[in-house]
């Protein structure tokens, strides 16, 4: 049983559609991996991308973090009966204090993969040594495009709009000590329709590709299907 801990800032869309996928799997359904197994032809991407939502098997969220007391997937982590804990930078004396104590809670909980779902603080190199291609995170845009420092929420879309991309979609990565800059595990492409605004275009990259790869990832680490080398991802069938 894959022990994850999911980092949230905000509402917790993508925490939710982690509870749903692992409330999805424990109904029997069948999971990424189990799907690989099955259809030999397409990649993980392409398979991931057409599921009608997601489901993770053998899998358990062990804590969700936040570093905003506000956040409403505090709320959502309560509700399902999930610990939830709030380690906010401003509770401490300096960066240090806090990059400490969030390690340390993800240490204490013994978690087998940290998910960065919406977290709006830079993870500290000391947590990414303390857990190697053991941190996910999922970017609302088609990496290398619309990354790196500035853009986030819907910075991202607000970007794709103003350079006239036709095609947007989401990625899913591991964390590296840079910004967006890991190894990619997935990929999903969502087009651009000219009458989209930054918020109709985040909304159906999270329907369409966020809420599919996230959990899609997470079933492919609960079952030993990822391998990193030379900074690129090779899925096991």
């Amino acid at each position: 049983m894959l022990r994850i801990a999911v980092l949230v800032s905000g509402g917790g869309t993508n925490l939710q559609a982690i509870i749903d996928s692992i409330e999805r799997g424990k109904k029997g359904q069948t999971g990424l991996s189990g799907l690989l197994d099955k259809d030999k032809e397409r990649t993980a991407s392409e398979i991931c991308g057409s599921m009608e939502e997601g489901v993770i098997n053998d899998t358990q969220i062990a804590v969700v973090i936040s570093n905003n007391s506000d956040a409403y997937a505090l709320k959502r982590a309560e509700l399902c009966g999930i610990k939830s804990r709030c380690i906010s930078p401003k509770s401490f004396q300096d960066r240090a204090e806090f990059n400490r104590a969030l390690l340390e809670a993800l240490l204490e909980e013994k978690v087998d993969l940290i998910v960065l779902a919406g977290f709006l603080v830079v993870i500290p190199p000391e947590i990414v040594e303390a857990f190697p291609d053991r941190i996910i995170n999922i970017h609302p845009s088609l990496i290398p495009a619309f990354c790196g420092k500035g853009y986030y929420g819907l910075h991202v879309h607000e970007g794709v709009l103003r350079k006239g991309a036709r095609v947007s979609g989401a990625t899913v990565h591991f964390v590296d000590s840079g910004t967006d800059t890991g190894p990619i595990i997935m990929q999903k492409c969502v087009y651009v329709r000219d009458d989209d605004t930054a918020q109709t275009l985040q909304r159906r990259i999270m329907e369409q590709a966020e809420w599919k790869l996230l959990p899609g990832a997470i079933d492919l680490m609960a079952h030993d299907r990822i391998r990193v080398s030379d900074n690129v991802v090779k899925i096991a069938r």
